[in-house]
């Protein structure tokens, strides 16, 4: 028999002991309930998790629990998920509790992974081991279809490599999906005719649960090279539906919206780790998982445990590309890789489309900051003869 084991950060309600909190826990994601019941036969307790060592932790207490495999229906993300990240939130005598990993065993794991990974989108893009940079479509909604294939052309021939829509613009009337992504891979080709560069287009088709599929299948026909899904709000599901379907074989780019709702507080709630697990065992390519040094929250070394989930050895599945963004710029770029390392993609939506002298200059600037940080030279000093980028750091400054 083997386990699956989750790692719990827990505070008890005064009065409570640490030990009755992780037994209610267990419990409560197994065989228990709140009360003695007469149908609890003894021949289930081998369902029964069991509780490892509990370890003093900040103002509460850390354990692990071994969830044996059998409790688990192997295949059913939901139905993991009830298990290791059911109902224990709301156990009212517990103030906070938060799920902050989890190890799967190989016998319930039975997905293929990324089809791509970071080494296949390597190869789709023609890179070896330098960040890729990304932007987003900005503004986030608004832009008519011809006027976004636009801005995807700036961004594109000003040097960066992948180019996604933002988490809000999927389908509406202002900007068709069938309209914008047509008009924005014929730009797509036209900078790869005026500079041998292959940049890839990750079109939003998240959607309701009966459409995804459909809306991925209308993007192939339509000329995609890389699709993008929205996965907390769409559902985890969503990425596996789409990365089976052996009539897609296009990258998929994983959108984190939503994801603090339930990873920002540190003691409540469930930590980006076991997403990025889940991820990348359902097929995704790239996952957004945050940056050291932009505008959301963070924990560095939370955001390092959690890039290596991703790029670490899993069982025979393929590494998922970990994104850094949310208020990147140029002054950024060099410590992200510093903190980061080289397997990364620096995505810049506002740090690209406002620089002083436009898109092109933006991305420009963005890829001369990753030149810079390479060479292992001062951005400041890169600046002097490079002066999209100097004018970049004139604006935004550098990220100490």
């Amino acid at each position: 028999m083997t386990d699956v084991t989750a790692t719990y950060y827990f505070r008890p309600k005064e009065g409570i002991s640490p030990e009755w909190a992780a037994q209610a826990i267990v419990e409560e994601q197994t065989t228990g309930t709140w009360t003695d019941i007469a149908t609890r036969q003894n021949y289930v307790r081998y369902l029964d998790g069991k509780i490892g060592p509990i370890v003093p932790s900040g103002q509460g207490y850390t354990c692990t629990i071994s969830y044996p495999s059998e409790i688990f229906e192997p295949g059913n993300i939901p139905q993991y998920l009830s298990v290791i990240a059911g109902n224990l939130f709301g156990l009212s005598k517990i103030a906070a509790v938060r799920l902050l990993d989890v190890e799967f065993s190989r016998d319930i794991v039975p997905y293929k992974g990324p089809k791509f990974g970071i080494e296949g989108v390597r190869k789709l893009v023609g890179t070896t081991d330098r960040p890729h940079v990304g932007t987003i479509i900005k503004p986030k909604v608004g832009l008519n279809p011809r006027d976004t294939a636009e801005v995807a052309y700036e961004a594109a021939i000003g040097g960066v490599d992948l180019i996604k829509d933002d988490e809000t613009l999927t389908d509406q009337k202002f900007c068709p999906l069938q309209e914008r992504l047509p008009l924005v891979m014929e730009q797509m080709d036209r900078v790869r005719n005026e500079t041998g560069r292959k940049v890839l287009y990750a079109v939003n088709i998240s959607s309701a649960g009966d459409r995804i599929i459909e809306r991925a299948r209308a993007a192939v026909r339509a000329g995609a090279n890389m699709l993008m899904i929205d996965v907390l709000v769409c559902g985890l599901d969503a990425v596996r539906v789409v990365a089976e379907d052996p009539g897609i074989n296009l990258p998929i780019h994983v959108h984190r919206t939503m994801h603090a709702a339930m990873t920002r507080n540190s003691e409540h709630g469930i930590a980006m780790r076991p997403f990025c697990r889940m991820v990348r065992m359902l097929g995704g390519d790239q996952l957004h998982t945050g940056t050291v040094s932009g505008k959301m929250e963070h924990d560095v070394s939370e955001l390092r445990g959690d890039n290596l989930s991703l790029t670490e050895p899993f069982f025979d599945l393929k590494a998922t590309f970990p994104v850094a963004s949310g208020g990147l710029h140029p002054g950024g770029a060099g410590k992200e890789i510093k903190m980061l390392g080289r397997d990364i993609i620096l995505q810049a939506g506002g740090g690209i489309h406002g620089h002083p002298d436009g898109t092109r200059a933006g991305a420009t600037a963005m890829r001369q900051a990753v030149d810079a940080a390479l060479a292992g030279i001062a951005p400041a000093d890169y600046a002097q003869d490079h002066p999209e980028l100097k004018r970049a750091l004139d604006k935004w400054g550098i990220a100490n």
